[in-house]
């Protein structure tokens, strides 16, 4: 079982290796007139600070929460609320270095285990998805049909959270140090993301 766990960390990121850094630039706003299920499916997959996130998410809940699914909730709900400010044309300050920071501490909720009531958790995860739902919509404003790449997102992020959830209950069973130095790689990688904003 140690053996499958260090393979599946590995191809998560060999496979994160390969997508860009960020799912989303800024520049590309409102151009995606063209997009279906598929796309939005697709989306959060494309980036690696949305991938780790999501992922993150789960982990966490499974290593920590005492309500497993409160937080993996709470993010896909707030996701969908922040996509449709983004389609509505919300602008919202700071979005890419709040999406970054999200990493910075979900990394840490993971490396420490950190536990906290299940509404402070909610409210935490929910915070930093709606900036991750604001950058996602505002990519699909001036879709013809909007709501089936949202579908597609929204479906795509609640895969993401049911493996970190799926992960995080192998992991919790095993040494302390698989926890820690996966919690520590997304922190890592919030502070490039921030770093490269700089």
């Amino acid at each position: 079982m140690h053996k499958n766990i260090q393979k599946t960390l590995i191809l998560l990121a060999a496979t994160a290796a390969t997508t860009g850094a960020m799912a989303h630039t800024g520049a590309d706003v409102g151009t995606h007139t063209h997009i279906a299920f598929m796309d939005g499916l697709m989306h959060p997959l494309t980036g690696l600070d949305h991938l780790a996130a999501m992922l993150a998410v789960g982990l966490w809940s499974a290593l920590s929460a005492r309500r497993l699914w409160t937080a993996p909730l709470a993010f896909a709900g707030m996701l969908l609320v922040g996509a449709l400010m983004g389609l509505a044309g919300v602008n919202m300050p700071a979005v890419e270095p709040m999406i970054a920071a999200s990493l910075l501490v979900l990394g840490l909720m993971v490396a420490t285990q950190a536990r906290m009531p299940a509404a402070l958790a909610a409210g935490l995860v929910g915070a930093f998805a709606v900036f991750h739902g604001v950058a996602h919509g505002a990519e699909l404003a001036g879709a013809g049909n909007a709501f089936a790449p949202l579908a597609g997102m929204l479906l795509s992020t609640v895969a993401l959270h049911v493996t970190g959830v799926a992960l995080g209950l192998a992991l919790r069973t095993r040494s302390q140090w698989w926890p820690r130095a996966t919690g520590a790689a997304i922190t890592l990688l919030g502070g490039v993301f921030l770093l490269q904003m700089i």
